[in-house]
């Protein structure tokens, strides 16, 4: 396992501990979150890196927030 899979997989961890203690939130929020967790896996996966990461996240929880209106 590489150093990118390794950090992916950390990310990937920390955001399923994250989303545990959704409880509280809104179905719409739970949208939005699922939405950039996906779109940040799948931004890393395409782009690779920190700024495909993260610009997959955001337009994952763009996404997932519309989807969910």
């Amino acid at each position: 396992m590489n150093f990118t899979q390794r950090i992916s997989a950390a990310v990937l961890l920390l955001t399923a501990l994250g989303l545990a203690g959704c409880a509280g939130m809104t179905r719409q929020e739970k949208g939005t979150a699922t939405g950039a967790v996906i779109g940040g896996v799948a931004g890393n996966v395409v782009g690779g890196g920190l700024l495909g990461t993260a610009a997959g996240a955001a337009v994952g929880g763009v996404i997932g927030h519309e989807v969910t209106k």
